[in-house]
């Protein structure tokens, strides 16, 4: 389960999971972030502001932020799970489950109506968790855009 502090009965060299926000690192998520292939280009002043306003997680090898997820909920019916990855250097170890093991475990978040996310090639990873295609892919709709490409030429 997450807490604002990282879990006492972690093996040595574990990822400890957190949702207190002073430990989340802003330069290493705005980074990760501001490269990926969902968010590529995002300010960092839409990062604070994304981090503000939803339930967040970082994933801790020690001292050291290693993975990040967020959640967009009204902590009532319907969440929204966005921006999780584990750094490079860390996947393949464990960093991703355990993130959204404290997800899907976090006290404020049990009960919901209907979760939803948006991945290209985690499917695998959020299968375990329950998640699945679309139930009504037929009732499902979105406005998509992205603010922070270039405009083009």
């Amino acid at each position: 389960m997450a807490s604002g502090a990282p879990p006492a009965a972690l093996a040595p060299g574990d990822v400890a999971i957190s949702t207190d926000p002073a430990r989340l690192d802003l330069d290493m998520i705005h980074g990760f972030l501001a490269a990926s292939y969902w968010a590529a280009g995002i300010p960092r002043e839409v990062v604070e502001r994304a981090v503000r306003h939803s339930l967040c997680f970082g994933a801790y090898r020690g001292e050291r932020q290693v993975g990040f997820a967020r959640v967009v909920s009204d902590r009532a019916t319907y969440a929204y799970v966005s921006d999780v990855f584990v750094l490079p250097s860390e996947r393949g170890r464990g960093a991703g489950s355990r993130l959204m093991a404290a997800i899907m475990a976090h006290p404020d978040l049990q009960g919901l109506r209907r979760w939803t996310l948006f991945t290209r090639d985690a499917h695998a990873l959020y299968r375990r968790f329950g998640f699945g295609d679309a139930r009504y892919p037929d009732r499902l709709m979105e406005i998509f855009a992205n603010p922070y490409a270039p405009p083009r030429a």
